[in-house]
């Protein structure tokens, strides 16, 4: 059973910083992609960063030079440092994993991610 478990958010000013953390456990593949999705007030639910088993990444392009994502694969640890927040950037910010296939193309779409965690809060004032 795979489990995904967010925290580091919080409450910034505009132009901070915050660094998010998912620890990840329970994968049955080797072969994994890893996605950061964000849902703010009144918005859909979008994907912000993702990184492929191999280390390959892709970003939205509202966050792409602000923030970066990446693995720390002997802490079996997700993490997304945010960096210039906006206060566009406010949302929920969820982890979300597909075990047993790689990112590709499709690494924002939502319904191809079986496994979420439970979110962090991230707020950023002006």
């Amino acid at each position: 059973q795979v489990q995904l478990v967010e925290s580091g958010g919080g409450s910034v000013q505009s132009g901070g910083s915050l660094k998010l953390s998912c620890a990840f456990s329970g994968f049955t593949s080797d072969t994994y992609c890893m996605t950061w999705f964000r849902q703010g007030p009144g918005k859909e639910r979008e994907g912000v960063a993702s990184i492929d088993t191999d280390g390959s990444t892709n970003y939205t392009d509202s966050v792409n030079g602000r923030f970066t994502i990446s693995q720390d694969n002997a802490k079996n640890t997700l993490y997304l440092q945010m960096s210039s927040l906006k206060p566009e950037d406010t949302a929920m910010y969820y982890c979300a994993a597909r075990n047993q296939f790689g990112c590709g193309g499709a690494w924002s779409a939502i319904s191809s991610y079986n496994d979420w965690g439970q979110g962090t809060q991230v707020t950023v004032s002006s």
